[in-house]
């Protein structure tokens, strides 16, 4: 099926169709991937658990704790709590008890997870692959860049929230993010 093109918008768009137009982005591509994951009996968010684990253990990074796997993935503790439980019944990873705080709960890949991210991620990338062939090498830069830059200004908004969603009514330098909070995000993005 040729790929269907829509009109480019006019030039200086407006923020609700920028918005509406990512929204839009977003929901076709939870459309186009779905299936994809669903072919294997995983859901999105449990292959961004199983890669996010496996890519630490490749660079020889110890078992990852719960809770930073949630910060990794922007994913509230009951909603990684809850993926992590559906993955170790299905035998896709261990949850163990860390040795440096008892408190704490270390994850890892069993062999049938490090299996399943092994033999999905070739066609994984095909599939992103399909998903990205509708722009060239310098249109996917542009994007990532603008992604890059749109998340930390995100990100940086929602460091300066109080919870309930409202922003905080003083805007301080010292809620703005560390070097360190910045590379750690920017390696999240894949700036």
């Amino acid at each position: 099926m040729p790929p269907q093109s829509l009109s480019i918008p006019p030039a200086n768009a407006s923020t609700a169709q920028v918005f509406r137009a990512l929204l839009r982005t977003l929901g076709l591509l939870k459309r186009v991937m779905e299936p994809h994951f669903t072919a294997v009996g995983i859901s999105g968010a449990q292959w961004a658990i199983l890669r996010t684990l496996h890519d630490v253990e490749s660079a020889g990074g110890p078992d990852v704790r719960l809770s930073e796997l949630g910060n990794r993935l922007l994913v509230r503790p009951p909603s990684v709590t809850g993926i992590v439980r559906r993955l170790q019944r299905m035998g896709l990873i261990n949850v163990t008890t860390s040795p440096a705080d008892q408190r704490a709960k270390t994850v890892s890949l069993t062999d049938d997870g490090r299996r399943l991210v092994e033999s999905f991620g070739a066609r994984h990338e095909a599939q992103t692959a399909d998903v990205f062939a509708g722009l060239d090498a310098n249109q996917r830069d542009q994007l990532l860049g603008l992604l890059c830059q749109l998340d930390g200004h995100v990100e940086q908004l929602a460091g300066q929230t109080n919870g309930n969603g409202r922003r905080h009514d003083e805007r301080s330098m010292d809620n703005a993010p560390s070097d360190a909070e910045t590379k750690q995000r920017n390696s999240r993005c894949g700036c």
